[in-house]
């Protein structure tokens, strides 16, 4: 229950603070250079040429400021031993309280222009510490930011325990990103091994942002880690008369005899002067002596040379550069910048998962209206449990029960020797969860396998085991279920069946065991429908002259009894291998080419890496494609948009290569219709609706546009729809046309 609650507060957050964190992660990013690139686009204004005269000192600086501006109220003075470097000064001038930058001429204290690039940057850090919401610093947008950060934290933590591999000794299973994985599993993959790779960037993140946002956690980490600073604090001096900077810089020059440094920061705070003294050579700017002066007599309050800071009164000193990854130099800035560009990647793969796993949840419910679990009633005969972690398994199991008479749905969790012992027949439906876990719910369950069972000599069984090839422990929890209960005497029904990614087949195949067990026949397929033959009536291309890749109009026309589709529906297409593919497959592999080979090889999936010699046998079948449906069902014909791909071995791609070339006109196109209840139009057709896309995208958005145009009373539709180049590439721009002159 407690993983269960973690993950979701897990995914919660993910879906509210996930975006704020994209944001904060991208601008953070783009802040990590500005300094370089601001300089390397101001030539002359950030760098200058070298002068024959000396650099000029704080106080020189000072005076020659405020003879250019006599109304100034100087902030902040920094200076550059380089002499190529300029020098910047931050003010405020009149009575206005905007504080304003400038940089200097170091020879010669003459003010420069404005730079280019800095208003850009300034917005990015607006948008990075309070999301450019009104208040800056004291608004709204500053607790959204630290919301975030905390969230991140929790991410991290939270994220690490949730992936706990079975063997956490090995690091494979930590670090080791599989890309050949396809789907939610990909998803996952990525969301789960480049957070372990991250995990430490983020918390380092994180924890130093919150300095910025939580006064209570600044307070609490400067009493912890530098205690004395809170005491420099209190000596400040306290006066009416303000800091004037040029008696601070010379009892800052008397307090350190001169000595050279790669840059000074001076900056007023009230009635003292805090300066920084970056050390030559520092490895980021906060290797400095610090030093407070008193504004009004030039006397120290504290110094803190560099050399005897403590541990703690160094991380106190260098957040900043610990949260921008300076403190361990430029490697450390370019690792924290490429952590903080991935921050997306989590926000998009949560999403992915989150909505695949709203689709299952969506389907568990319509069956579970029907199929409530709870505990066997008197007269039960069969237990359908099921161990589910995406909400599959449960909607199977549930099906299950429904197809038998004289059954109830349990969680696996719910089951026990005395509900075992109490019915004849149980039926598991498992899923196996990553490296072979069982789910989170059957954690408790799956504990009393390791224990020896008890005596299920009465009972007979059969497991349906859920899970995905592309993991090594294929269907691992649903045969160790199957292991324990045989191990306890219990007789098999049947050998387990093994769903790979809810394949219809296997799904099939259970039903059809159940029904020998006595269940329901009348119930349609859980899989999805078989593929009916469609005839391929016409392709054209959309594009010619285009110089993107080629686009076609494809016409397939349903086989008589095919149900009727609405405008956002998908079609999936079963392909086949190009000719040329399948012959360069025969040849590789010096098999006999003959028809009845060519015929298999044209539908399975031909690995290019495979060993030698090879089993044609084991060679998966392809997979289909799915196209959205431009088309109307009164037309009876489903028309698509298809664009020719080119595959990584060179010939064409498995979907757009048959129905752009492979499959003749006339012939016979293995397809079905898939509802896509998500893409479907509002409910009312008055509601006015905005359809956006590009390229073959067009496909879906024309057949909302043609469904409207045949509705009476249908609200206005506004299409915006880009492409390369007006003169080639304006797919079906002449009905477009139409459309839009009838309205």
């Amino acid at each position: 229950m407690g993983r269960a609650l973690l993950f979701q507060v897990h995914w919660f957050l993910g879906i509210t603070a996930g975006l704020v964190l994209a944001v904060m992660g991208v601008t953070g990013a783009t802040m990590s250079f500005e300094a370089e690139i601001l300089e390397a686009a101001n030539r002359g204004i950030i760098t200058v040429s070298p002068s024959s005269t000396p650099p000029l000192t704080g106080p020189q600086l000072i005076a020659r400021i405020e003879a250019q501006r006599p109304d100034i109220r100087i902030s902040r003075l920094i200076v550059e031993r380089d002499p190529t470097r300029v020098a910047v000064v931050r003010y405020t001038e009149g009575g206005s309280k905007k504080r304003e930058r400038s940089y200097l001429d170091p020879a010669t204290g003459q003010m420069l222009g404005e730079p280019r690039g800095e208003a850009f940057f300034e917005t990015i850090r607006s948008v990075h510490r309070w999301m450019a919401l009104p208040g800056d610093g004291n608004g709204f947008g500053r607790r959204v930011t630290g919301f975030a950060a905390l969230s991140l934290i929790f991410f991290a933590l939270s994220g690490l325990y949730l992936r706990w591999p079975r063997r956490p000794l090995d690091w494979r299973s930590w670090f080791v990103l599989d890309l050949r994985k396809t789907g939610r599993n990909l998803y996952r993959a990525l969301h789960t091994v480049i957070g372990s790779w991250l995990i430490l960037f983020y918390l380092i993140s994180a924890g130093t942002g919150l300095w910025w946002s939580y006064g209570w956690y600044r307070d609490g980490a400067q009493r912890l880690l530098a205690p004395a600073r809170a005491e420099v604090a209190r000596a400040m001096p306290v006066s009416d008369e303000p800091a004037d900077l040029r008696v601070a810089w010379r009892g800052f020059e008397r307090a350190t005899g001169g000595r050279s440094y790669e840059r000074i920061t001076a900056s007023v705070r009230d009635h003292a002067v805090e300066f920084r003294a970056k050390l030559p050579g520092a490895r980021h700017d906060r290797v400095s002596d610090e030093l407070m002066i008193d504004g009004t007599t030039g006397a120290v309050i504290s110094h803190v040379p560099y050399a005897d800071r403590r541990w703690g009164e160094d991380l106190v000193t260098s957040v900043y550069e610990l949260h921008r990854g300076a403190y361990w130099g430029m490697p450390g800035r370019i690792a924290m910048t490429l952590s903080s560009l991935t921050m997306p990647l989590f926000t998009i793969t949560g999403f992915l998962l989150y909505f695949a796993r709203r689709r299952r949840k969506a389907a568990l419910k319509a069956i579970s209206a029907q199929v409530p679990d709870g505990p066997p009633a008197a007269g039960v005969t069969t237990i359908v449990a099921f161990a589910s972690h995406t909400g599959s398994a449960e909607r199977i199991a549930r099906l299950t029960a429904q197809a038998l008479p004289d059954s109830a749905v349990l969680p696996i969790a719910a089951l026990d020797t005395g509900r075992i012992a109490s019915v004849g027949r149980l039926l598991i439906v498992a899923s196996t969860y990553g490296e072979g876990e069982p789910p989170d719910a059957a954690r408790g369950f799956a504990r009393q396998l390791q224990e020896a069972p008890g005596d299920f000599s009465h009972l007979h069984y059969a497991v349906l085991a859920l899970g995905d090839r592309e993991y090594p422990d294929f269907c691992a929890f649903g045969h160790q279920v199957d292991q324990w209960l045989h191990a306890g005497g219990a007789e098999r029904l049947f050998d387990v069946i093994e769903v790979d990614d809810e394949d219809a087949g296997a799904l099939r195949q259970w039903q059809q065991q159940l029904a020998g067990l006595g269940a329901r026949t009348d119930q349609p397929d859980w899989a999805p429908a078989e593929l009916g033959d469609w005839r391929l009536a016409e392709r054209r291309l959309l594009n010619p002259g285009s110089s993107g890749g080629a686009a076609f109009h494809v016409a397939l026309i349903p086989p008589a009894g095919e149900p009727a589709w609405a405008a956002g529906d998908i079609v999936e297409i079963l392909p086949q291998q190009d000719p040329r593919r399948v012959d360069a497959f025969i040849a590789r592999h010096g098999l006999n080419d003959t028809p009845a080979l060519r015929a298999q090889l044209a539908t399975r999936i031909l690995p290019l890496d495979e060993p030698l010699p090879i089993d044609i046998d084991t060679l998966k079948p392809l997979a289909h494609r799915e196209y959205s449906i431009a088309s109307v069902a009164p037309s009876g014909r489903v028309e698509l948009i298809v664009r020719e791909c080119q595959a990584a071995d060179g010939f064409a791609g498995l979907g757009s290569g048959w129905l752009t070339a492979g499959a003749p006109i006339g012939g016979i196109v293995k397809a079905r219709v898939r509802s896509n209840a998500a893409f479907h139009a509002p409910e009312d057709p008055a509601t006015p609706m905005i359809l956006i896309g590009n390229g073959t995208g067009l496909a879906g958005l024309m057949a909302h546009l043609r469904q409207r145009a045949g509705t009476l009373g249908a609200g206005p539709a506004w299409l915006f729809f880009g492409e390369r180049h007006p003169d080639h590439d304006d797919f079906h721009a002449v009905e477009r046309q139409r459309l839009q002159c009838a309205g």
